[in-house]
């Protein structure tokens, strides 16, 4: 029985990575950052809040959510390394931040004493608010973005993903403000979703 239960644990940690990696890219290229940057943080904002929260509710441990975004930054660094192995430059992929927004979450299930309904409406709202804020400082730190998105496209670059200059200073045109609010609106449904599969897993 407990044998049966780590591993479990073990596909559910696969599983979720897996199917956060899948909603869409889940790496920031420098050739269409900014016009992706919106369905970025819609779809990766709402996997980890159901993936983290789908396992840390599994195991009980605050902590959990911090340990599966790690996974994850770690599938994306062996990413950026096999793009680097083809020739382009350091800087062509961006890894996304997902542990701050990882720890927002176990950080409101330990304070919440493990209240897994707190964990779900408090730690799912602090995912949707704070991954877009996150990314977005993290590629405004790299240098020369769009030098480096014309000078290296990528040749299989679908022809509406074709780099344009961001809009500064309209804020209704702003991507942390579509992705903010979009991520924070669809992150609780979800995983509240989620989390009523784990129960329904665990019965079984």
């Amino acid at each position: 029985r407990r044998t049966m239960h780590y591993l479990f644990i073990v596909v559910v940690a696969v599983n979720s990575t897996l199917l956060t990696i899948n909603a869409g890219d889940y790496i920031f290229y420098t050739d269409w950052a900014w016009t992706s940057f919106v369905v970025f943080s819609i779809s990766q904002s709402t996997m980890l809040a159901v993936g983290a929260v789908y396992y840390m509710l599994f195991t009980g441990v605050p902590g959990t959510a911090t340990y599966y975004a790690t996974i994850m930054t770690i599938y994306t660094w062996v990413a950026k390394g096999a793009w680097f192995a083809l020739g382009y430059p350091y800087d062509f992929i961006v890894v996304p931040v997902w542990i701050p927004s990882a720890m927002l979450l176990d950080l409101t299930y330990w304070a919440t004493r493990r209240n897994k309904h707190a964990a779900i409406l408090i730690g799912g709202s602090l995912i949707g608010l704070s991954f877009p804020l996150f990314n977005m400082v993290n590629l405004l730190l790299i240098r020369d973005l769009l030098e480096i998105a014309f000078k290296y496209p990528r040749p299989t670059l679908p022809a509406y993903m074709t780099p344009i200059e961001p809009q500064v200073g309209k804020f209704y045109n702003s991507p942390v403000a579509l992705g903010s609010g979009a991520g924070a609106v669809l992150t609780v449904p979800i995983t509240a979703l989620g989390a009523k599969l784990n129960t329904w897993t665990y019965r079984w």
